[in-house]
């Protein structure tokens, strides 16, 4: 089965960024927290009940990725995921260098200093 890979999460969005593969091409995803609320009742998932919930609703994340790509509508209650086309599925992990750090993040240059000194 197809794997579903979690990029950590979108604070600015209130979701998790997952990444899938459709029709051999990787498609970035963004899964809104609120969809996650029956985990933990009046507050947000821990980030290990978000990661734990993702991997149980799988099948249904790779359906409705797969669905937004051909321009459809998935069914409820996933008709809220986005597709997320703010960088390559590939420069997540690249760049996130830290919490926060996000996919747009530079990259140190080779002669900055240290943030250590």
């Amino acid at each position: 089965m197809t794997r579903v890979e979690v990029q950590g999460r979108d604070i600015a969005n209130d979701a998790y960024r997952i990444v899938t593969t459709v029709a051999g091409t990787p498609v970035r995803a963004l899964v809104p927290e609120c969809l996650m609320q029956g985990v933990r009742p009046g507050d947000r998932a821990s980030h290990q009940e978000a990661y734990e919930w993702i991997a149980a609703h799988r099948p249904q994340l790779i359906r409705a990725v797969a669905a937004l790509t051909r321009g459809e509508t998935p069914k409820r209650p996933h008709d809220i995921l986005t597709l997320s086309e703010d960088a390559p599925a590939s420069s997540w992990q690249k760049y996130s260098g830290g919490v926060g750090a996000g996919p747009h993040a530079p990259t140190p240059a080779a002669d900055a200093p240290s943030k250590r000194t």
